[in-house]
C-alpha cells in the first residue's frame, strides 16, 4: 500500500482538448484505456455525473491502486488490462458499447518517478521497464542475453536511434566484463558511448535507447496495433476514439488506422498539439499529439 500512497506528480495532456473532442455528456459511458494519474478520468467522471461512469484500465498496478484512493466516491471502474483487451473487459461488465475511448500512450511522470522500476536514467534500482511487473521480461534481462544484432534492431526500430549499432556492441562489450542491471549502469554507458549531440537538440543521449526498450518489454506498438483494429467495435454510432502520442511510432500508426478504416471518421486534419502556454506549463507535453475519429455506420 506504500506504493500506492506516492504523490503522484503527473500533470494530464491536453486536458481540455480532449474534453471537447470526446464531447461527453451526462449519461454516458466513456472509456479511459490509459487511467495513469486519473487526472483524465476525474475531468471526464465530472461532466458525466452522477447517471454516467468512467471505466479505466490500466496494466500497471501501482497506478490502480492509486486510482482506488484518488478516485473514490467517483462514477468509476477500473480494471487492471491492457487497453487492447477493452472488448474483453466490456463483455465482463455487460457494457456493450460505450460512447467514447480515450488512449495516452507512453509512459506517465508517476513512472518516470518510479526509481524502482528504471524508467528514470539514473534510477538506482534494476533496470525493469515493464508497466506491468507481473508480465512479461524486464529490461534487464533482455539486454544481457540478446545478440548485438538483435539489441541493434530494437534500438534502431523502435527508438529511431542513429547510433544502434555503436550502442549495440557497447552492451555486448560491457556485459563480458559485468552485467548491466541498473538504469544508472546503462545510461552511464549511453552517454560513453553516443557522441555529442548536435548543439540545440534537448534530447538525453539515453532517451531513445530506454524508449526503444521500453516499448520491446511492453509490446507496445503491437498492444497499439490490435487496439486499433478492435476498439472502433467498442463504440456505439457516432461515438469518438482520442488518441494522445508522444512519437512517430505511435502517431504513424494512429494517422495509418484512421485513414483506412471505413468505420471512422477523422475529425482532426491536423494533429491537436499542445498551445505554448501548456508547453510552458509542462514540457513533457512538448511532443503531445491528439488525433480524434469518429464512429460510422459502416
Amino acid at each position: 500500500m506504500e506504493s500506492a500512497l506516492k504523490a503522484r506528480i503527473h500533470v494530464p495532456v491536453l486536458m481540455a482538448e480532449v474534453l471537447q473532442s470526446l464531447q461527453p455528456q451526462p449519461g454516458q459511458v466513456l472509456v479511459d484505456g490509459t487511467l495513469g494519474a486519473g487526472g483524465h478520468t476525474l475531468a471526464m467522471a465530472e461532466k458525466l455525473g452522477d447517471s454516467g461512469i468512467v471505466l479505466s484500465l490500466d496494466r500497471d498496478p501501482e497506478a490502480l491502486a492509486a486510482a482506488e484512493i484518488n478516485l473514490k466516491g467517483r462514477r468509476v471502474m477500473v480494471a487492471q488490462s491492457n487497453f487492447c483487451d477493452l472488448p474483453e473487459v466490456l463483455a465482463e461488465v455487460e457494457i456493450p458499447h460505450v460512447h467514447g475511448i480515450l488512449l495516452v500512450l507512453g509512459l506517465s511522470s508517476d513512472q518516470l518517478a518510479d526509481h524502482d522500476r528504471g524508467f528514470s536514467f539514473d534510477a538506482p534500482g534494476p533496470l525493469d521497464l515493464r508497466f506491468d511487473p507481473a508480465y512479461g521480461e524486464p529490461a534487464y534481462r533482455l539486454i544481457n542475453r540478446l545478440s548485438a544484432e538483435n539489441l541493434s534492431n530494437i534500438i534502431h526500430e523502435f527508438g529511431e536511434e542513429r547510433f544502434a549499432r555503436r550502442i549495440a556492441r557497447a552492451i555486448v562489450e560491457q556485459r563480458k566484463k559485468q552485467p548491466i542491471e541498473t538504469a544508472t549502469d546503462l545510461a552511464q554507458l549511453l552517454r560513453r558511448v553516443i557522441p555529442h549531440r548536435p548543439h540545440g537538440e534537448r534530447i538525453n543521449p539515453a532517451t531513445r535507447t530506454f524508449q526503444a526498450l521500453r516499448i520491446a518489454v511492453n509490446d507496445e506498438l503491437r498492444s497499439l496495433e490490435i487496439a486499433l483494429r478492435r476498439l472502433p467495435d467498442c463504440l456505439e454510432f457516432g461515438g469518438r476514439l482520442a488518441i494522445i502520442s508522444y512519437h512517430s511510432l505511435e502517431d504513424r500508426r494512429v494517422k495509418e488506422a484512421f485513414r483506412n478504416d471505413p468505420r471512422l471518421e477523422i475529425l482532426t486534419l491536423q494533429p491537436i498539439r499542445p498551445s505554448q502556454a501548456e508547453v510552458s506549463r509542462n514540457p513533457r507535453s512538448r511532443s503531445a499529439k491528439l488525433r480524434v475519429a469518429r464512429r460510422t455506420d459502416a
